[in-house]
C-alpha cells in the first residue's frame, strides 16, 4: 500500500476540526447581527472568535505550503487559498474575514473525499443564504433609504437574489450591499449551471452505460451465434464421416 504523503496526512486528521471552527466561526458572526442589543462584551467576544477562527484556517494553508512537496507549484494550485488568508490583512473588515473564511472552508471542504458533489452544491446553496442574509442586513439596517432592516426580509431578498428572480420589492442602497447582491446573484448562477452539468452529466452516463450494455450484449449474440454455426458444422462432419464408415 503506497504511503500517504505528510501533506495528506495533515489535511485528513484537521478535515473535521477546521469544520467545526467554521460552524463557530457561523455562530460568532451571527450572534450580533441577529442580536443588535448584544453589549459591547459579547460583541468583542464573537469578533475574536472569527478572527481566531480566520487565524486557524490560516495556519492550516502556511503548514500545508510547508509540507508540500513543490511549494512553488502548491501556490500556483491553492492560489485562492493564498488570496483568503491575505485579504482580511490588507483590509480588517468584518466582510472581508466572511469572504475569505467561506473561501477556505470550502477549499478545505472540497479535499474530502467523502462529500459528494451534491452535498457540496447543498452546503453552499445554504452557507450563501445564511451569510448573504447576515451580511446584507448588517450593513443595510442602518441605511436611512435602506428597507433591508429584518431577518426575514433578508432572507427574502437573498432568496429572490440567488435564483435571479429579483422581485424588486427589496434591495441594498449601499455600495456594500450591492457588491453583496452581485456577488449572490453569480454565486446563484454559477451554482445552477453546475446543478445543471451534474444531471446533464448522470443522463449521458446512463445513456452510455445503456450502449455499454447493449454493446456487449451484441457482441455475446454473436459470439453464441458462431459457437453455434461452429457446432452446427462439427455435428455435419461427423454425420459424414459416419455416413462413409457404413458405407
Amino acid at each position: 500500500m503506497k504511503e500517504l504523503s505528510a501533506q495528506t496526512r495533515w489535511e485528513r486528521h484537521t478535515q473535521r476540526p477546521l469544520l467545526a471552527l467554521a460552524v463557530a466561526f457561523a455562530v460568532a458572526y451571527a450572534v450580533p447581527i441577529v442580536d443588535d442589543s448584544a453589549g459591547h462584551s459579547l460583541t468583542a467576544a464573537c469578533t475574536a472568535v472569527e478572527w481566531l477562527v480566520w487565524g486557524a484556517f490560516a495556519v492550516d494553508y502556511l503548514v500545508r505550503l510547508t509540507l508540500a512537496p513543490q511549494r512553488k507549484e502548491f501556490v500556483r494550485r491553492h492560489w485562492l487559498d493564498l488570496c483568503a488568508v491575505v485579504l482580511p490583512i490588507l483590509q480588517p473588515l468584518r466582510l472581508l474575514r466572511l469572504v475569505s473564511t467561506l473561501l477556505l472552508v470550502g477549499r478545505r471542504a472540497r479535499m474530502a473525499p467523502q462529500i459528494r458533489l451534491t452535498t457540496y452544491v447543498v452546503g453552499a446553496v445554504v452557507g450563501l443564504l445564511m451569510f448573504g442574509s447576515l451580511a446584507v442586513l448588517s450593513v443595510e439596517r442602518e441605511s436611512p433609504h435602506g428597507n433591508i432592516r429584518t431577518l426575514g426580509d433578508a432572507v427574502w431578498w437573498s432568496f429572490t437574489t440567488m435564483t435571479t428572480v429579483g422581485y424588486g420589492d427589496h434591495a441594498p442602497t449601499t455600495g456594500l450591499g450591492r457588491m453583496i447582491a452581485v456577488g449572490l446573484m453569480l454565486s446563484g448562477i454559477a451554482l445552477l449551471g453546475v446543478v445543471t452539468a451534474n444531471i446533464a452529466a448522470w443522463f449521458i452516463s446512463r445513456f452510455e452505460k445503456d450502449d455499454v450494455e447493449e454493446r456487449r450484449q451484441t457482441e455475446a449474440i454473436a459470439s453464441l451465434t458462431e459457437e453455434v454455426r461452429l457446432l452446427r458444422a462439427e455435428v455435419e462432419r461427423l454425420a459424414t464421416e459416419r455416413d462413409k464408415q457404413r458405407s
